[in-house]
């Protein structure tokens, strides 16, 4: 497999950002974020996959060595309790927010940046198959508009062996690609573009991808459990789908929740902030959920449309004295 092409964040200019972002669907940038910088989140992670178990006992948590008798993935109860305690994480949510992250995305983006709401961990045991995450495209989870970017970044050094990205170079330019209907899996022999590209990612390297980049990750040999996250960029006047901002498929879950456990009030429901485009809007949630052709999925609009005004009725009233402007998805009616 053909490795990455990189370049060091020093010297990343935005007429490069867009260049290659065009021309292959994704950049890779080295040592953009201090490795001081990762460590705390890294370690507050680690604290808790420890206490459930998943680390050989004796070792140490920075070896991220797996207990594989405890080995568990996205759809198993176990991981969801773990990966809920994740999700709370202050620091886990506040992460994307990074100036680094902000100031690259904005030279690709341009100064109108959102930064989706809900990031993704990514925790793999090792020597697992049914965990490989397959070949898919973002944009299949995402929706919206077409112009949104990933970046994916390994919490710690990321040898090839512990299952780095790999990505489909060009696949970008295809539109969304034939895939199994259920699950968003694009099978590789039948994956449109040029070359699949892997290679070592460290931790302070970011890996940047269209959302309609074709990418998969590689399976881990190691015997180390690999941490990653998935963070999600976009223009804040293109088209969002508004799932991105509630749980439409989680039960119990909810920002007010999260929010308790949290120090600072500064990244609580930063997005109403912004004159955001929700597609679709609140008046068509209100329609779909009662006229949606596939019955089913009325129940999901609904609850879509009701954690949104449960948002803005919460963020007026916590800014009711306050000369901010929010329920900016309002606007979009």
């Amino acid at each position: 497999m053909k490795s990455f092409r990189s370049i060091l964040a020093k010297d990343v200019t935005s007429l490069y950002l867009q260049e290659e972002m065009d021309s292959r669907g994704y950049v890779l940038i080295r040592e953009l974020l201090p490795v001081s910088h990762i460590k705390p989140l890294l370690l507050q992670i680690l604290e808790i996959v420890q206490e459930a178990g998943w680390l050989l006992p004796d070792s140490s948590p920075l070896e991220r060595l797996a207990d594989l008798s405890e080995a568990c993935g996205d759809s198993d109860p176990e991981f969801k309790t773990v990966y809920e305690r994740i999700f709370q994480l202050e620091l886990f949510h506040a992460f994307p927010h990074h100036p680094a992250l902000q100031r690259i995305m904005s030279l690709l983006v341009g100064p109108r940046l959102l930064v989706h709401p809900k990031p993704i961990g990514r925790l793999i045991f090792p020597k697992c198959e049914r965990f490989v995450i397959q070949a898919h495209q973002d944009h299949q989870s995402i929706a919206g508009d077409a112009g949104s970017f990933t970046i994916w970044m390994p919490l710690h050094d990321c040898p090839i062996e512990v299952g780095p990205l790999q990505v489909l170079e060009n696949s970008h330019r295809f539109g969304l690609q034939s895939n199994n209907p259920a699950t968003g899996i694009i099978a590789k022999e039948t994956a449109q573009g040029d070359d699949w590209v892997s290679g070592q990612i460290n931790a302070g390297d970011v890996l940047i991808f269209h959302d309609l980049t074709v990418h998969a990750a590689t399976p881990n040999t190691s015997d180390q459990i690999r941490i990653s996250m998935d963070c999600r960029f976009q223009d804040y006047t293109r088209a969002l789908n508004p799932a991105n901002l509630v749980f439409p498929g989680s039960t119990g879950r909810s920002w007010e929740a999260i929010y308790s456990h949290w120090h600072s009030d500064d990244l609580k429901y930063f997005w109403q902030k912004l004159p955001l485009t929700l597609k679709p809007s609140l008046g068509e949630l209100n329609v779909l959920a009662e006229t949606a052709e596939a019955s089913r999925m009325r129940p999901r609009y609904a609850k879509i449309l009701s954690q949104l005004q449960s948002q803005i009725s919460l963020v007026k009233i916590s800014h009711e004295n306050s000369e901010v402007t929010v329920g900016g998805p309002t606007q979009t009616d």
